[in-house]
């Protein structure tokens, strides 16, 4: 949100963000374009008292999060200010009838890339998925210029069943997403400075994924079986009432690495563009969410893919078969954002 205003402000547009309660934190990252002169600010939205679901959700809330509490808010802020036109998050479904309802042009900013919502009209078009005999046979998508090859099986759910996607969309998630990270910037570069130019394999799967406990310990077997150092950002973990946090990683896994000073692990948040863009940064494992794939394509920096859902086996075929920037590590399953996961891929994959 805060480049795409940027990008506006350049250009002489002047551009206004709006935000419930995170504009203090988005105040630092606009400040040097302030000083340099862009017509950049930000307003913060006054949501009613009793509203405090998005006050307090987090920047990792899930696109099912239910934001429709803003409606009024949004439509008392264009009435007041009469912009002379307003971009809205796809995911904010019921901002198209506010924003029409007071006459102000309106661009949806969907989040996906070209490629994967063209993969999605040729899908719908030509239905090549309803002609396979099971999850696993591969189908090529027609109507590209390229080869892609899917699976029944690496499709979300409503579209193998003929559904809508946004049959179940309204469902409010569990937004808690564990503990902060307690590594500073200068500690990261300070490890990867210390390794040789493309020598580390950096290892994220974004904000909202959550990984099985058993997912994690295969991740670690395979880490260590391959004796590459790494960056491991450990993000958010599926628990049950009796999960017991030693068993995540092999015993002993973390003095191992700590000692050999083969490995970071980050919990947590982590400056992922501070990574990518070091020098000793060699190789990107990867959800393919379109925000990491782009980071990972400005950085030049080859992935491996490991998709989990949304669109991100398209974005697979993209980096992997279209591109050839980066190589499949062998995850075959979509997974909804309720689904209950499960080590989908083994240590032997990871390790190779």
């Amino acid at each position: 949100m805060i480049d795409i205003a940027r990008i506006f402000a350049f250009h002489g547009a002047k551009s206004t963000i709006t935000t419930p309660k995170h504009a203090l934190s988005f105040q630092n990252s606009i400040k040097r374009d302030q000083e340099s002169g862009l017509p950049i600010t930000i307003t913060t939205l006054q949501l009613p008292n009793n509203v405090e679901d998005i006050a307090n959700t987090d920047m990792s809330a899930s696109p099912l999060t239910d934001t429709s509490m803003l409606e009024g808010t949004l439509k008392s802020l264009l009435l007041e200010k009469r912009p002379d036109c307003i971009v809205h998050d796809v995911f904010h479904r019921w901002s198209a009838s506010a924003i029409n309802s007071v006459d102000i042009p309106r661009i949806v900013f969907n989040g996906n890339g070209c490629f994967a919502r063209c993969v999605q009209e040729n899908m719908g078009k030509f239905k090549p998925h309803e002609k396979v005999g099971s999850d696993y046979e591969p189908f090529v998508v027609p109507g590209l210029p390229d080869l892609v090859e899917l699976t029944r099986s690496q499709l979300p759910k409503f579209a193998r069943q003929g559904g809508h996607p946004h049959g179940k969309m309204m469902r409010k998630p569990d937004d808690e997403r564990g503990q902060k990270t307690a590594i500073d910037e200068q500690h990261i570069l300070s490890f990867l400075n210390s390794k040789e130019p493309n020598s580390i394999l950096y290892i994220s799967f974004g904000s909202l994924a959550q990984l099985a406990p058993s997912q994690l310990l295969e991740i670690a077997h395979g880490l260590e079986a391959s004796n590459k150092p790494f960056i491991w950002v450990v993000g958010k973990i599926f628990k049950n009432e009796n999960e017991n946090e030693e068993n995540w990683f092999p015993i002993g896994f973390e003095d191992r690495i700590r000692e050999s000073k083969k490995g970071l692990i980050i919990r947590g948040w982590a400056p992922q563009l501070l990574i990518l863009e070091h020098a000793a940064v060699g190789g990107f494992m990867t959800h393919c969410g379109w925000n990491s794939t782009l980071e990972g394509v400005c950085a030049a920096v080859p992935m491996i893919t490991w998709p989990i859902t949304a669109e991100q086996f398209s974005n697979e075929k993209l980096v992997a078969d279209v591109l050839k920037i980066g190589v499949k590590v062998g995850s075959m399953d979509w997974m909804g954002w309720s689904d209950e996961p499960w080590a989908a891929v083994g240590r032997d994959k990871v390790g190779e």
